[in-house]
């Protein structure tokens, strides 16, 4: 397999981004379970976000519906309930991934540079294995949002786990190859079934099982902990979403 030649050390995996229709009862599994705390907060477009940082820095928001029925965060709950929305890619010029997209045959929507400190763009799951995945430019350090997350129910976090990063399934190695790798610039590590894509001075890795036949998207969360953990057998009926405990990996990027 021909590998990425790309690489752009000031492009890094931000975050994880997880949609549901309410936020009342998500930290049972981000804070109770996982150990997460408050990151940031605040209101986007249509609807509200909230982060929260683990173990060496890795981040997961979610977002719910804030405004009138249709709005995109509303037809991605109709089709498909709550679950992965999206994955973040900070990019120093997103001019420049636009113009390197197009060249690798990546179709842009979706994009905005209405505000001079963050400007974004999204290329469609279509595109993308079954994500969404969004480019952002921030220019500047804008204000950041009180971290006013949804209130835990135990008196104080547990020790947090490490968010190792998210598993998805493709059904080739070239189509995720030309997007993590050539455009988004990951170092890849492959084996007998899978690639794994890291990025410098980011915690979160992208881990592919390539399979022509099954349906291409997020399988789960893949996460690490010293110590055990109360995870359901199928997704988490709040976020959706699949949490599954993993030996810790070595990092490609890592000193031998």
């Amino acid at each position: 397999m021909k590998k990425a030649t790309f690489s752009d050390p000031h492009i890094l995996l931000d975050h994880i981004a997880i949609g549901v229709p309410d936020d009342a009862r998500v930290t049972s599994m981000l804070v109770d379970t996982l150990g997460g705390s408050p990151y940031s907060a605040g209101p986007g477009v249509g609807f509200r976000f909230w982060q929260w940082q683990f173990a060496q820095g890795g981040r997961i928001e979610v977002l719910r519906p804030d405004g009138p029925p249709g709005g995109f965060l509303h037809r991605f709950l109709d089709r498909r309930g709550p679950g992965i929305h999206h994955i973040t890619f900070k990019v120093p010029d997103l001019g420049a991934s636009i113009a390197r997209a197009a060249d690798l045959g990546f179709d842009i929507v979706g994009l905005d540079e209405s505000d001079p400190t963050w400007k974004e763009a999204f290329i469609h799951p279509r595109q993308a294995g079954g994500v969404v995945i969004q480019l952002a430019e921030m220019r500047s350090p804008a204000d950041a949002p009180e971290a006013r997350t949804p209130a835990t129910r135990g008196e104080s976090p547990r020790d947090p786990v490490r968010i190792a990063g998210l598993r998805v399934v493709a059904p080739d190695a070239a189509t995720v190859t030309r997007l993590y790798g050539d455009l988004l610039g990951g170092r890849c590590a492959d084996g007998t079934d899978d690639l794994v894509f890291e990025w410098h001075d980011s915690p979160l890795r992208i881990a592919v099982s390539v399979d022509a036949q099954a349906l291409p998207g997020p399988r789960c969360i893949e996460i690490v902990s010293d110590r055990p953990l109360a995870l359901p057998d199928g997704p988490d009926p709040v976020l959706g979403t699949r949490f599954t405990q993993i030996e810790a990996p070595r990092r490609l990027l890592d000193p031998c």
